[in-house]
């Protein structure tokens, strides 16, 4: 058995620890602030409706024009240098919040964490690939998506509970947690760097283009579903939309630890254009509940097909891509989600406001069957996934 064929067959399971636990220490800190900012900038600042949303969401704005920058330096200086790097650029924003600033310093600080998420996550991302035999590639991406949910999930509730104790508290928190992320991420060996190829393509690589144009599609459900599901079965007499969306929170993950070799077996082009398929119909079924059981159902339908969506994009990305030019395209990818909710919130907004709740979960169905068309149309053109298929095989 020759190197690369041992390298294909082992799992580095101590490595992915530590780029896992980075990732899930680094979105702790991330979001351990989210439930006590309002609060916060309310009563220190007396701050309106409009700063509040404006600080919370801002790091939004540099996190999409930052992956695929991140993704390209990861390319060119090693993947833990970045996310390392990345790390502690989160732990400084917690230890500024320690700091007496106004409003438009806290704005930066925001922006700079946006910074520091996106070099965290793309370069891990990149990193957890480079690492992962090629027949496991897209469930480790799936998983590594299930780290950082994770990490989002525990930091919020972590953040509300420590909030308790005062916000210093909470900013300590937000700032430990990265610090952990660092030593972790630190204790990883440091993979082999690859020299970036001296031709150009840009940023916006076009390997990234279509997939990440999916990806955005597939966002419009989500961007639905988190926004309006509470007011959508409400309106309708229903009500409990709080356990529509933690049935669909537990689907997502669950789908990934159970399923998410499906894109690795099957083939990334045949499970994304079936998970928009099954993320369409998911919408359907909450746009007409008539009952609660039928739009948790919905929502389990959902899970399944939108937790699958992008790791299997993600994989077609990978295949089109240049090896040595992987970390800008994932990079360039990621951006397209955050693209594709900052567009789809107020659109969807507006749709509701105008046509009414069942039809934001329709236009998020015509979405999401975009998506379905889209992964179809883009399998067919990928160059090497015959050849990788193949190889896989033999």
């Amino acid at each position: 058995m020759t190197a690369a064929d041992t390298r294909e067959a082992t799992l580095p399971r101590l490595a992915l620890v530590g780029i896992f636990g980075g990732l899930f220490a680094g979105y702790v800190g991330l979001t351990a602030v989210i439930p006590v900012l309002p609060a916060f900038l309310r009563e220190r600042h007396h701050s309106g409706d409009l700063v509040v949303g404006l600080v919370v969401t801002v790091t939004a704005v540099t996190a999409l024009l930052v992956r695929p920058v991140a993704g390209s330096l990861a390319d060119r200086y090693g993947h833990r240098a970045v996310m390392l790097v990345g790390a502690l650029v989160v732990a400084t924003g917690g230890l500024l919040y320690l700091a007496p600033l106004g409003v438009p310093a806290l704005v930066t600080v925001r922006l700079l964490l946006g910074t520091g998420e996106a070099a965290l996550f793309t370069a891990g991302a990149v990193w957890t690939v480079h690492l992962a035999p090629h027949h496991r590639r897209g469930q480790l991406i799936g998983l590594y998506g299930v780290s950082m949910w994770g990490g989002i999930s525990a930091g919020t509730f972590l953040g509300a509970t420590v909030g308790q104790f005062g916000y210093p508290a909470v900013w300590a928190l937000a700032a430990a947690a990265p610090l952990l992320a660092a030593a972790l991420v630190a204790l990883v060996p440091a993979p082999a760097r690859t020299v970036p190829p001296s031709r150009g393509g840009g940023l916006l690589l076009r390997p990234a283009l279509a997939p990440g144009v999916a990806l955005a599609f597939g966002a419009a459900g989500y961007a639905g579903l988190a926004a309006f599901v509470v007011l959508h079965l409400d309106a309708r007499g229903i009500g409990s939309g709080v356990l529509v969306l933690s049935c669909f929170s537990a689907v997502y993950a669950g789908t990934r630890l159970v399923i998410g070799h499906l894109p690795d077996r099957l083939g990334p082009r045949r499970v994304a254009a079936w998970c928009g398929v099954g993320e369409a119909f998911g919408l359907l079924v909450i746009a007409v509940a008539p009952n609660l059981p039928i739009a948790v159902a919905g929502s389990i339908v959902m899970g399944i097909g939108f937790s699958l969506l992008h790791p299997s994009l993600a994989l077609m990305v990978m295949n089109r891509a240049d090896p040595a030019r992987q970390g800008a395209a994932i990079g360039a990818y990621t951006s397209f989600w955050d693209l594709g909710l900052a567009v789809w919130g107020p659109v969807t907004g507006l749709v509701a406001a105008g046509l009414g709740y069942p039809a934001v979960f329709a236009a998020g169905a015509a979405c999401a069957a975009v998506a379905a068309v889209m992964a179809l149309r883009i399998g067919r053109l990928e160059p090497h996934a015959a050849a990788e298929r193949s190889e896989v095989v033999a």
